[in-house]
């Protein structure tokens, strides 16, 4: 399948920016953040009556509204001064025509289906001065719609971008006065830029690298048939909770891993796992509930998490957890895994199809 590229254009705010917050800091855990885009990508089967150039032109409207509430995202970002210059220049919006039927890409391979994807989306890494959001809207030739959107991992993790997404969604399908939630930006302030180490978790922009996607789909039975044999298999009751389908998916395939290194090298090697997990709401220093930017811990357990009340206690463990997978990432003697979660962001309510009926 074909992806053309029809329009390119940028969406400013649709209400300027104050003066006084013009200039965003980061935060701590910002500066570490990889230069990168975090993709996602809605699919719409195609309506009767849908009409692509009318819910192009509302995605649009809409775009500009939402990013009035999340200025940031409208703006550029600033190495050098660990800032964000809150312009209003704008995300960038495609138009694309893809030939053929959503319903045949949809059922292709998982390995073509994958590798056409990326086509559906901005590029994964980010240069210097480039928009924060990227939003691809790709039109099939049955009417069917792909909505591509990229968002820099540099100043949004996932529960900034769920509820940035969520925050869009609900202003194109009835109104952005009907969005409730508030962002809020002062991450910055409560922690802001240090020094800090390198996880070596980043890819310097234009590195030539491979990336392979595979989708491995668990059905409930299947999910607690893995908590029952996690549960029996543990007669000492190390674990001293049940285990989430999260943790045993995640020990299901660190195991597969483990033995395929160990095939590879011929012998059992040690391992590491990072698995990042969203501290809002986990510590015991208060934060709004809608700060956005990235507030993600490398995690092995959560009780210090919990300990931490203070900025300083954040910082001190988030960069000791920083600083081992880095040191881990540098010998090549230990299998070093990442590992992410996004169950219970916003992603079910990111649905940009109006209801003509409730209209």
């Amino acid at each position: 399948m074909e992806v053309q590229i029809l329009s390119r254009k940028l969406i400013a705010p649709s209400s300027p920016t104050p003066p006084h917050l013009q200039n965003l800091k980061v935060s701590c855990f910002d500066q570490v953040a990889p230069s990168i885009y975090l993709p996602c990508i809605f699919y719409y089967p195609a309506d009767g009556d849908q009409n692509n150039e009318k819910r192009s032109k509302e995605m649009e409207k809409s775009l500009a509204e939402t990013l009035s509430l999340f200025y940031p995202l409208g703006g550029r970002y600033i190495k050098e001064e660990f800032s964000v210059e809150c312009n209003d220049m704008g995300a960038e919006f495609l138009e694309a025509k893809v030939g053929g039927f959503l319903s045949q890409f949809l059922e292709r391979e998982e390995r073509e289906q994958s590798e056409m994807a990326s086509h559906l989306v901005a590029p994964l890494f980010q240069a210097e001065s480039s928009p924060l959001v990227m939003v691809q809207f790709n039109m099939f030739e049955c009417g069917g719609l792909a909505i591509g959107i990229s968002i820099a991992h540099r100043i949004a993790d996932a529960f900034t971008i769920g509820t940035f997404i969520s925050a869009w969604a609900t202003a194109c399908r009835i109104g952005s006065d009907k969005v409730h939630c508030r962002p809020s930006f002062q991450l910055g302030s409560l922690f802001p830029p240090k020094q800090m180490p390198s996880s070596s978790t980043g890819t310097a922009p234009g590195t030539d690298i491979k990336i392979i996607r595979r989708r491995f789909v668990f059905d409930g039975h299947t999910l607690s048939k893995l908590k029952a044999i996690a549960r029996d298999g543990d007669s000492e009751q190390l674990v001293k909770h049940h285990p989430s389908r999260v943790e045993v998916v995640t020990a299901l395939v660190w195991m597969a891993l483990i033995r395929v290194a160990q095939a590879r090298h011929g012998h059992l090697r040690p391992s590491l796992l990072r698995l990042t997990f969203n501290m809002r709401g986990k510590t015991a220093m208060t934060t709004p509930d809608y700060s956005c930017g990235n507030f993600d811990a490398i995690s092995t357990t959560t009780h210090d998490c919990a300990r931490a009340s203070s900025s300083d206690d954040i910082y001190s463990m988030v960069s000791s957890k920083v600083r081992e997978v880095g040191e881990a990432l540098g010998e090549d003697s230990v299998d070093t895994f990442i590992f992410s979660c996004w169950c219970r962001f916003p992603w079910h309510e990111a649905d940009f199809e109006k209801n003509e009926e409730k209209d």
